[in-house]
Parts: structure tokens; C-alpha cells; sequence
């Protein structure tokens, strides 16, 4: 078993990176799995603007050609050297499950691989896949705590020659913190807004600085299924202003469905109500988002559940032929899925 603890990545990174080829990162802090995948990236000495040396994937695109990322990892790039294949928005797919494990049965040669993952729960197939092979570095990547805030906060006004208060660093503590990727960009915009000065205030952080500090997807998807318009339209706001691709909603979304729909299956094969189900398919779910899969069981039939995913995979299909319109596609998708709970709920 490969794995490290989310708070020990930076001296993993130093020290251990390059011992490995293969390497799965997951975690509710989208941000953060993003930007420890692009430091990952980097120390491989992969020419990362070189489009013969690295090849990124959506897993949507291994989802129409599921032997693909065998081929890639194995082919030998056109011009030689080693290469780099980096997936994106995975979960517990069957397909890169199956191809992480062959994978990960001998060591690859000249090629890296990386996943980014969504989060993953103990036993999980794709995680418990990675962390039984030796072979495969297994990275979670947990919301930010106070210290690395703190170490976030001093690197970015360090690079601007700027300090700050106690006050202003509470109140900007207060306002960060959900998302990795979101906190830093909100911090760098707080350094250029008080460029030229010699301390910021606590005046500043609340002229400046947005509430960054509950970016999450999840919490898109809980206000479509509670069918809840304003917190939905609220939740996507922060989710664009985070730079996380909307897309990621969109799948995450489906994700859900298809558990709503072998949870609804259960519950007629065995004669079963929603409590009762929750307590065994739910059991890995946060206790604060059971409530609303508990209703959105008694709100959604299996047909209207079938109806929708249905919907939301060629939502999914779509955005990615005509990725010009990605952001429409999801948008236009989501919204509608939320009207359609909130009369479910009515």
C-alpha cells in the first residue's frame, strides 16, 4: 500500500514524488486535488505545453472508449521521451478501475499517469483499487485547516512584500477555506488590491474580499435536489467565481441520480422505505446531505429518476462534443432539474 496523509503531501512532493509513476488524488477540496495534480505534473519533467508529451482527459472521454487509457499509457510518443496522461472528474468508474489495476501490475517505462478524483469514500472501488497497489502513490486532499491557511495567506502577501494585522488575517480566515484554488485566488485579488501599501486592514479584506470559504459542489447538487432555485443559483455563482469547471456539477449531479436509482430499486425489490434504505446504501453519505437524499427518495419515482439521468448523460455527452457551449449545456440542464424537484417537493 502507497499512500500519504493529506497534510504530509508538501514533503512528499519534495522528497518521494519521482519514485513514483502513477498517482491518484481525491478529495472533497476540488481546488485543492486540482492544483496538487498540476505540482504532481511538474515533477515529472514532462513538457507540459509539448501536446505529444501530455494528453489530458475528462473521464467522460474514457466513457466512449474505455480501452483508451491502456493504449495511451502504453503507446511511445511520436517524437520519443516520456509522456503524461492526466484524467480528470473521475469517481468509481468500472472502466478506469479495470485499467488502474492492469496498470498497476508492472512498472510503466516511459509514461506517467495521473487521476483526479472526486470524494472518494473508504472502500470506495477506484481508491481501494490504488491503495492496494504498491505501485500507485494514493494522495487524499481534505479541506484546508487553519495552519494551512495561514501558510496560504503568508506565501501569496509574502510574494507582494505585504503584511496584515490580526484582524485582517481573522477576518480573512473567516472568508476562505472551502476550496483550495478559490482561497488562493481570493487572497492574490486582496494583494493586488492593496498593492503599494505596507499593511492591510481589516477594512480592506471586507471591501475586497468575497465569501470563498463554502465553494462546493455538493452543495449545488443539495440545492437541486431540494429543488431550492436561490441556493442553487447561489452555489453555481461561487462554483464560476472558484474557477471549478461547471461541468464538474453536471457530473456530480448524474452521480447522485444513479445512487438515487439503485436506492430506489432497493427499496421496491425488498419492500423497503427511504429510512430504511439510507441506513444501508446512505451510510457513507455527510449526515447533513442524508435529509435531502431521504426526500429526494420520496419525491422521485424510478421512472422520473431513469427519466432524468437519462437527460443529464446527454447533457454530459453534449458539453463535450460542443465544448464551446459547455457551461450553456450544464447551466440550462441544471436548472431545469432543480424546477423539476422544487415541484416534486410542492
Amino acid at each position: 500500500m502507497a499512500e500519504i496523509k493529506s497534510h504530509e503531501f508538501e514533503i512528499f512532493l519534495q522528497k518521494s514524488a519521482r519514485n513514483y509513476r502513477i498517482f491518484v488524488i481525491y478529495g472533497p477540496d476540488r481546488g485543492l486535488v486540482s492544483e496538487r495534480a498540476g505540482q504532481l505534473a511538474g515533477k515529472t519533467g514532462v513538457a507540459l505545453d509539448d501536446p505529444f508529451s501530455l494528453t489530458k482527459l475528462d473521464i467522460g472521454d474514457l466513457q466512449k472508449d474505455p480501452g483508451r487509457l491502456v493504449d495511451e499509457v502504453q503507446s511511445i510518443g511520436l517524437f520519443g521521451g516520456e509522456k503524461l496522461i492526466w484524467i480528470r472528474g473521475a469517481a468509481n468508474e468500472k472502466y478506469l478501475v479495470d485499467s488502474l489495476a492492469l496498470l498497476a501490475e508492472k512498472p510503466l517505462e516511459a509514461a506517467y499517469l495521473i487521476v483526479e478524483a472526486g470524494d472518494l469514500k473508504k472502500g470506495s472501488p477506484l481508491r481501494k483499487a490504488a491503495e492496494a497497489a504498491r505501485s500507485v502513490m494514493t494522495i487524499p486532499s481534505y479541506a484546508d485547516d487553519s495552519r494551512a491557511l495561514n501558510g496560504l495567506i503568508d506565501v501569496e502577501l509574502g510574494a507582494e512584500s505585504l503584511g496584515i494585522t490580526p484582524a485582517a488575517r481573522q477576518a480573512l480566515l473567516a472568508l476562505i477555506g472551502g476550496d483550495r484554488i478559490a482561497s488562493r485566488n481570493e487572497v492574490r485579488k486582496l494583494a493586488l488590491y492593496c498593492r503599494g501599501l505596507d499593511t492591510i486592514e481589516e477594512h480592506h479584506v471586507n471591501e475586497i474580499i468575497g465569501d470563498a470559504s463554502a465553494i462546493s459542489i455538493d452543495d449545488a447538487v443539495d440545492a437541486i435536489l431540494s429543488g431550492d432555485l436561490n441556493g442553487f443559483l447561489h452555489a453555481m455563482q461561487k462554483i464560476s467565481s472558484s474557477k471549478t469547471a461547471i461541468f464538474l456539477v453536471l457530473q456530480a449531479c448524474l452521480r447522485q441520480f444513479q445512487l438515487l436509482d439503485m436506492m430506489r430499486a432497493e427499496m421496491e425489490e425488498k419492500r423497503v422505505q427511504a429510512p430504511q434504505v439510507m441506513q444501508t446504501m446512505g451510510r457513507h453519505l455527510h449526515f447533513r446531505r442524508k435529509p435531502i437524499i431521504e426526500q429526494a427518495l420520496r419525491n422521485w419515482s424510478a421512472e422520473s429518476i431513469a427519466r432524468e439521468s437519462n437527460r443529464l448523460q446527454t447533457a454530459i455527452l453534449q458539453s463535450r462534443r460542443r465544448q464551446a457551449l459547455e457551461d450553456s449545456i450544464a447551466m440550462q440542464t441544471l436548472l431545469s432539474t432543480t424546477l423539476q424537484s422544487g415541484r416534486k417537493s410542492a
